[in-house]
């Protein structure tokens, strides 16, 4: 491949087509470092609104290790992955304790923080300081397998280590900014995953996948495990502009979020007299059959583990996504 012209395409289409967003604005390390977390499991449409609240609440990391983990939540709430917020306000404090702030410097301090892995330490390392790392998000992944022709699946050990020798061999050293930039964008906006218009690609001159016709075909995934179902029945007690609450503290999803007093069955239950509303919420290996049943009730029963606290105090309590949409169409 003659790199220099790929470069060229590239560059101009990117010059040409880029999306103007507050993170690629900046080379403020923290900044970037918000913003690869939050678009980690989410589009940058969804994304977008999250991080400039997220930012103008916590502008540095250091208001950011000084805060609790409930307000780190609160201000993570309906991203969902609550683990990536939890594993944000650990690495900030560690960052303060060990004095690197305002942020770390070097690749190997970048990804030894928690909730920080090969991708994100690379893109850190590149938009923040033009450090010469790619970052493989799974655009970038979409566009090495078709620029390259590969079938081998990129999700596995193997197949991340194959495809890091071909970002590697791609990456302009001396622009890893804009590089990474380029490259992760052109697969966002024009070499998507269905119907991308190849006959007027600028690159298809170097994608072999346009010359075997087998685009379509890439990228090739790992088989997908199979879908767990479960079955929550939440209880909403209201008494008096009251109600129960409690933190879940297991090692499960949404853990250190609050929710209605539950009961999980092995199937779905039925109360025929209770008033209820359902709702389905997918996960990435479950799918969550959720049933909310509303108590009116003169006084609010005696429940192990709960907290009782106002209607009007719910906003200060983070929930998951899903008990939120609950809330939003009770009108609580």
């Amino acid at each position: 491949m003659n790199h220099k012209l790929f470069y060229n395409q590239l560059y101009t289409w990117f010059e040409q087509n880029h999306r103007i967003l507050p993170w690629r604005e900046t080379e403020d390390a923290y900044a970037i470092w918000i913003s690869e977390i939050i678009l980690q499991q989410t589009r940058v449409e969804q994304g977008l609104p999250y991080y400039l609240r997220f930012i103008e609440r916590f502008p540095d990391i250091q208001s950011l290790a000084q805060a609790s983990e409930d307000e780190v939540l609160r201000y993570w709430q309906g991203l969902g992955y609550y683990s990536r917020a939890r594993n944000l306000h650990h690495a900030a404090q560690e960052v303060v304790a060990r004095g690197q702030t305002p942020f770390p410097r070097t690749f190997d301090q970048i990804r030894a923080l928690p909730g920080i892995g090969e991708y994100t330490a690379g893109a850190i390392s590149a938009f923040a300081y033009n450090l010469p790392y790619p970052a493989l998000d799974g655009n970038v992944y979409r566009v090495l397998a078709r620029l390259y022709d590969c079938e081998m699946a990129f999700d596995t050990t193997e197949g991340k280590k194959y495809f890091r020798g071909l970002a590697n061999e791609l990456l302009d050293r001396d622009h890893a900014r804009l590089f990474d930039s380029a490259i992760m964008e052109f697969g966002a906006l024009y070499c998507t995953p269905t119907s991308p218009e190849c006959d007027s690609c600028p690159l298809n001159l170097f994608c072999e996948a346009y010359k075997h016709h087998t685009v379509e075909l890439l990228p090739v995934r790992k088989p997908r495990p199979k879908v767990r179902d479960r079955y929550l029945n939440y209880s909403i007690y209201i008494a008096h502009g009251q109600t129960l609450i409690h933190q879940r503290q297991e090692n499960d999803i949404w853990k250190h979020l609050w929710e209605f007093p539950l009961e999980e069955t092995a199937e779905q239950q039925d109360r025929p007299t209770v008033p209820h509303i359902d709702f389905t919420h997918v996960l990435s290996h479950q799918r969550l059959h959720a049933r909310f049943y509303i108590y009116k009730v003169s006084t609010l029963p005696s429940v192990e583990g709960t907290k009782m606290v106002s209607l009007n105090e719910l906003d200060d309590y983070a929930f998951s996504r899903l008990t939120l949409k609950a809330l939003e169409y009770i009108g609580l």
